[in-house]
């Protein structure tokens, strides 16, 4: 069992930054790949960035491409998703993912966080 919650989340202007976090309870943290989702009011939940258990192999959405970085620290159980020149666009609940396989499917995901809340003000 994974428990995942989310901070960093808030208000933001447009071209600010912002970073996420995720904190995974249990130990399988280092053996789990993990996933940044986002879901907008009204729309459905869309993949963000993942990062691979192992060698730190990283995927991107293209709409984040050059502007969003995520990665993760073992030792602390953390998995980060720093989030640069964002836009209104980017407005959504966040959520964090761990799963066995380094993918964009959310349904491959077994443990989900709660969500953290970004806003982008015009």
């Amino acid at each position: 069992q994974v428990q995942l919650v989310e901070s960093g989340g808030g208000l933001v202007q447009a071209g600010g930054s912002l970073r996420l976090s995720c904190v995974a309870s249990g130990r399988t943290f280092s053996s789990s790949a993990m996933g940044w989702f986002r879901q907008a009011p009204g729309k459905e939940r869309e993949f963000v960035a993942a990062i691979s258990r192992s060698d730190g192999t990283t995927y991107y959405a293209d709409f984040v491409k050059g502007r969003f970085t995520i990665s993760r620290s073992n030792a602390k159980n953390t998995v980060y998703l720093q989030m640069n020149s964002v836009k209104p666009d980017d407005t959504a609940v966040y959520y964090c993912a761990a799963g066995g396989a380094t993918t964009s499917v959310g349904y491959k995901y077994a443990y989900w966080g709660q969500g953290t809340q970004v806003t982008v003000s015009s």
